[in-house]
C-alpha cells in the first residue's frame, strides 16, 4: 500500500463535481418552484387572487394587471379576460363551444321558436375582481352559465309580448276586424310581411319587431349588468329565428293566396279595361254618326250630291228604274270620278 500514490489535487476536483451537481440541483428546484407558486397575467387579462389564510381569506377585492406574480401557500390567482369578445350562442358547434347554445324563446300566445345569439361584450378592468367573488365561476363557465342565461330571459321577456305574426293581437280584441282573410294556425290569424296588415301591425315577430326585441333585451341587459362591470356593447340575431312549422306553412299559404288575389285582381282590371275602350269606341261612333245626321238635316243638298255620286251622273235622281246603254263606257265614268276625289284630296 505505501507504493501507491495518489493523484494530486484529486479531493478538490471531487467538490468540485459535487458543487457543480448542487448548483444544479437547486436551479431544478427553483425552476419548478417559480413555475408552480407563480402566474404570468397577459396584457388584456386580469389576475384575481384568493387566499385561504390571513385576516382577509377569500377574493381580494384589488385586481392584479398584466406581469408576473407569486402565489403562496394557500393562494390562488385567476386570469379574467377585459378584452372586448365576442360570444356567439348557436346551436351547431362553433369555435366558443362544442355544444347547442341556441336561444329559446315564445311569442305572447306561446309559440316556441329557437334562435342564434351573438353578445360582444367586456369586462372592465377594475371590476373583474367584484365579478368572480360574485359568481365565483371560471370565465369560460361564467359566460356559458349565469350570462347565457340572463340572456335567455331578457330576449324572452320581450318576445313574450309581441306575436309571431300579425293580427294575432288584433283578433284578441273583438273591437278590431282583421283588415283581410289570413291564414290561420290554432285559430289566430296570420298575416306575412310586406302586406298592408304588416304595415298596421309593425310588432311581429316574423318582421320588424325581431329587431326591436333584441333592441329592448339589450338595454335590460345593460342596465342588469352594467353595475356589475359587464359592458354590454352588441346583440344581434345570428341568421334568422327559425319559427314553427305550423306558422312557416300557414304565412306560405297566405302569400300564395294573395299572389292569386292580385293575379285575378289584375285580370278583372285588364277586362275592365278593354270594356271600356270599346264603351268609348262605340260613343265615338254614335257620336260621329249623330254629327252626321245633323248635318244632313241642316244640309239637303248633301243627300243629292252623295246620290249623283252614285250613279256617276248617268240616272236621273227622280228614276226608279236606270238603264246605261252600251255606248256609255262605265268604267271611264268610274275612273274620272276617282280621278276627281284624288285630285280635291
Amino acid at each position: 500500500m505505501s507504493g501507491i500514490k495518489l493523484p494530486r489535487g484529486g479531493g478538490s476536483v471531487g467538490r468540485t463535481i459535487s458543487l457543480v451537481a448542487l448548483i444544479g440541483l437547486l436551479i431544478l428546484i427553483s425552476t419548478v418552484a417559480v413555475s408552480s407558486c407563480s402566474v404570468t397575467v397577459e396584457s388584456g387579462y386580469m389576475g384575481i387572487k384568493t387566499t385561504k389564510f390571513g385576516p382577509n381569506p377569500g377574493v381580494q377585492r384589488a385586481e392584479l394587471g398584466p406581469g408576473f406574480h407569486w402565489e403562496g401557500i394557500g393562494e390562488k390567482i385567476r386570469t379574467y379576460q377585459t378584452l372586448q369578445r365576442t360570444y356567439s350562442y348557436t346551436r351547431e358547434t362553433n369555435a366558443d363551444g362544442g355544444e347547442n347554445e341556441e336561444i329559446t324563446f315564445s311569442d305572447v300566445l306561446g309559440l316556441p321558436m329557437t334562435a342564434d345569439v351573438a353578445l360582444t361584450f367586456r369586462i372592465r378592468e377594475d371590476k373583474a375582481a367584484d365579478l368572480y367573488a360574485t359568481w365565483r365561476q371560471e370565465f369560460d363557465a361564467f359566460i356559458d352559465g349565469p350570462l347565457r342565461t340572463s340572456v335567455r330571459a331578457a330576449i324572452a321577456r320581450e318576445t313574450e309580448k309581441l306575436p309571431v305574426a300579425c293580427n294575432a293581437q288584433q283578433s284578441a280584441r273583438p273591437e278590431v276586424q282583421p283588415i283581410a282573410p289570413a291564414a290561420t294556425v290554432a285559430g289566430v290569424a296570420l298575416v306575412a310581411p310586406g302586406t298592408p296588415d304588416a304595415d298596421n301591425c309593425p310588432g311581429q315577430l316574423i318582421g320588424p319587431g325581431r329587431q326591436i326585441v333584441l333592441q329592448r333585451a339589450m338595454q335590460a341587459l345593460q342596465r342588469e349588468w352594467g353595475p356589475q362591470g359587464l359592458e354590454i356593447i352588441r346583440m344581434e340575431w345570428v341568421g334568422s329565428i327559425r319559427y314553427p312549422e305550423t306558422v312557416l306553412a300557414a304565412i306560405q299559404s297566405r302569400t300564395t293566396a294573395e299572389q292569386n288575389t292580385r293575379a285575378a285582381l289584375e285580370r278583372v282590371n285588364l277586362e275592365r279595361a278593354n270594356a271600356e275602350a270599346r264603351i268609348a269606341q262605340a260613343r265615338g261612333q254614335a257620336e260621329a254618326n249623330r254629327l252626321l245626321a245633323e248635318s244632313i238635316r241642316s244640309n239637303p243638298e248633301v243627300v243629292r250630291l252623295r246620290e249623283i255620286e252614285r250613279t256617276l251622273g248617268i240616272c236621273p235622281l227622280s228614276a226608279d228604274t236606270c238603264v246605261v246603254g252600251s255606248d256609255i263606257n262605265v268604267s271611264a265614268l268610274i275612273a274620272a270620278r276617282d280621278g276627281r276625289a284624288t285630285a280635291g284630296q
